[in-house]
Parts: structure tokens; C-alpha cells; sequence
């Protein structure tokens, strides 16, 4: 690669910017610290290796991939024979709300009205009903949106201001809504 050589005017430009500039001082040398240097710290343990993958042979049929633990069930705080009837759906609720087609911003308020009313009108067992979410198929690119109801509710009752109101939340029976309902159990008025 060839240098390329500057003209008069870019020569000039230089030498006043280099003839302007001022050498910045030197920073002075930390001082010598009285204790001696903290002890490294110790890297953290090397996790073990994944097991190796099994070898696929084209046209073999992949394996079934393996099912995730069931998350830990929510501690029964009711009594646990109404528990069992309400799962098992013996219990009908006593009001319902229903969700579908709305948005975050207009289920939030409708639900936490819904529960508050409920509980203030002596209510014990309410239904939500959430939906599963649109379409079966599964869509990378929208992934996090598909059954945003269903996934959100759950939070907002455990949640101020339903904190107070509500006792137990649990999937809704088949015959009720299945995976797309909640059984909101509420705590009695004060």
C-alpha cells in the first residue's frame, strides 16, 4: 500500500493543530496501599459436561424429548376437602369473568374489579376464564405473546391489591375450562 504524501494546505492544517496542542501531565503513581493486596478471589467451579448427544442416523425417528418436572404445586391454604371438590370440578363457581379478546391493559382492571366485587358481595369460588392463547401452532417469532392472559393472570392475583382478597388460584376442571380457566378461591369479606 502506498503512503500518501500530504498536500500544502493539509500540511499546514497539522502543523497548527500539533503547535496547539499541550503534552497532558502525567498522572502520579498511586501510592504504595499500607496492607497487603486482597487474595484473589477463586475461580468458580467448572460445571460438568453435557451428555454426549446419541448418534441419528437419517430416516431414524428422533426421540421423544424428555418431560419437564411438574413445577411444585402451590401450598393448599382452604380447607382441603373443598380443595379436592373444587378440582376435581364438584364445586361450581359462583360468578365468572370472561377475558377473551382482551388486551393486558383492559383485562388488569376488569379482573381486579371482578375479584374486589366478588369478594364484597360474599363470593367464595370465581371462575377466569383466560383462554389458551391463539392457535395451536407454534410461531417463534410470537412466542411470548401467544396465551399472554393465561400466563399474566396467575401473577396479577397473587398481586396488590388482590393479595387481601384471594386465597388460592388453581387450573380450572375440564368440564369448567380446563388449561383456559382459574379457580379464584376468596378469602371471606371483612
Amino acid at each position: 500500500m502506498r503512503r500518501r504524501r500530504l498536500s500544502r494546505e493539509d500540511r499546514a492544517v497539522w502543523d497548527e493543530v500539533a503547535r496547539r496542542v499541550r503534552p497532558m501531565r502525567e498522572a502520579a503513581p498511586d501510592p504504595v496501599p499500607d496492607t497487603a493486596p486482597p487474595a484473589p478471589v477463586p475461580a468458580p467451579p467448572l460445571k460438568a459436561a453435557a451428555a454426549p448427544l446419541a448418534p441419528f442416523r437419517l430416516g431414524a425417528k428422533a426421540p421423544s424429548p424428555a418431560a419437564a418436572p411438574d413445577p411444585a404445586p402451590a401450598a393448599i391454604r382452604m380447607d382441603r376437602k373443598a380443595f379436592l371438590r373444587m378440582k376435581g370440578g364438584k364445586l361450581d363457581p359462583e360468578a365468572r369473568i370472561d377475558l377473551h379478546g382482551m388486551t393486558l391493559a383492559e383485562a388488569h382492571p376488569a379482573l381486579i374489579g371482578f375479584i374486589l366485587r366478588s369478594q364484597a358481595e360474599g363470593r367464595r369460588l370465581v371462575l377466569v376464564i383466560t383462554g389458551k392463547g391463539r392457535g395451536t401452532e407454534w410461531e417463534p417469532a410470537f412466542a411470548d405473546r401467544r396465551g399472554v392472559l393465561r400466563r399474566q393472570v396467575p401473577h396479577w392475583l397473587q398481586q396488590a391489591p388482590l393479595t387481601g382478597a384471594v386465597l388460592q388460584v388453581t387450573p380450572a376442571h375440564r368440564k369448567h375450562g380446563g388449561e383456559g380457566a382459574f379457580y379464584v378461591y376468596l378469602r371471606r369479606p371483612r
